[in-house]
């Protein structure tokens, strides 16, 4: 059962289209990974899903609910993190909850117990009667997820919800993200593919207002296994090491990935097989005077899909 269905959604600003026919579908129960480049109309796709944008055309049905024709009864079954949370900063946990659920038309004992079982389940209780311009940014986060799941939502969209957090920080809030989805659809925005990788069961890719990939991560790996990556380190300049490897025919998206003593390290893909490309490599640096010090062919990730499908950027 779809609990999200987007049909040729598109989003044009003037003359700028940041929607280009977006299609996909979300299952109830999925963690599904939403992922593209700055710019390339995660956010927007995900504000009109929640109703704060009108599209230009297209469909857009949550939970069997149009979001044009009736978003009240969207909003009712959706919960929603943006990237930058609104919080009052001169409230208490507690003050600033019940206010949430007021907005939402909540009161009385119902409200006070889905308060005490969303600061349970975002572990609040510490901090239920701190003022929030004391909490840190990973208890903000956790009152900001607490608020979208104060209404017992069938659906949680959460943007960039790790955003300038600590390491264990995010670990936490990865942790809860898999806690949640174990009773509800949920939609990670993102751009950080290891919290993705390590949290979703599938992945879409949008790039400049298209989707591109869609599947499990594992299948979006198997796509590209054809492909190889080679890590690369190399006495001499940045510059010149990148501009030695790029020429190598076969060798495609070089990047440059670190500076250390004089070491150069940078990752490349290869659109021939491994064999042809690493001794090429090895053999265009020997003969530019550059002495190297390792080549490593490494496994596909999703970062390398990534990197794969959005290589080329529009101006």
């Amino acid at each position: 059962m779809s609990m999200i269905e987007v049909e040729d959604l598109r989003k044009n600003y003037g003359a700028f289209r940041a929607l280009r026919g977006v299609d996909f579908a979300v299952d109830k129960g999925e963690i599904l990974g939403f992922l593209g480049p700055n710019g390339a109309g995660k956010t927007t796709t995900m504000k009109i899903l929640t109703g704060f944008l009108n599209p230009t055309s297209g469909k857009a049905v949550v939970a069997g609910h149009n979001v044009l024709e009736d978003s009240v009864a969207v909003r009712r079954r959706l919960g929603y993190l943006p990237e930058h949370t609104p919080l009052y900063e001169d409230m208490t946990v507690r003050e600033y909850l019940r206010f949430c659920g007021r907005l939402r038309r909540m009161g009385g004992a119902h409200l006070s117990d889905r308060i005490v079982r969303v600061v349970g389940l975002t572990g609040l209780e510490p901090k239920f009667d701190a003022l929030v311009n004391t909490l840190s940014k990973g208890y903000r986060q956790r009152v900001g997820i607490a608020q979208a799941l104060l209404h017992e939502p069938e659906i949680l969209i959460l943007d960039e919800p790790t955003v300038g957090l600590d390491p264990n920080q995010v670990v936490d809030v990865r942790s809860l993200i898999r806690e949640i989805g174990e009773d509800r659809t949920v939609i990670l925005c993102s751009h950080i593919l290891p919290e993705v990788e390590a949290t979703c069961g599938r992945v879409v890719i949008i790039h400049v207002g298209e989707i591109v990939a869609d599947g499990t991560p594992e299948e979006l790996r198997s796509n590209f296994s054809a492909r190889t990556w080679f890590d690369v380190k190399a006495m001499g300049e940045t510059t010149r090491v990148t501009e030695v490897v790029g020429n190598v025919s076969g060798v495609a998206g070089v990047t440059a990935t670190g500076e250390a003593l004089g070491v150069t390290a940078v990752r490349f893909e290869s659109v021939q097989p491994e064999g042809d490309t690493g001794p090429a490599v090895a053999t265009a640096l020997t003969g530019a005077g550059i002495k190297l010090v390792s080549l490593t062919p490494r496994r596909t990730s999703l970062e390398d899909v990534f990197r794969g499908l959005t290589r080329d950027e529009e101006n």
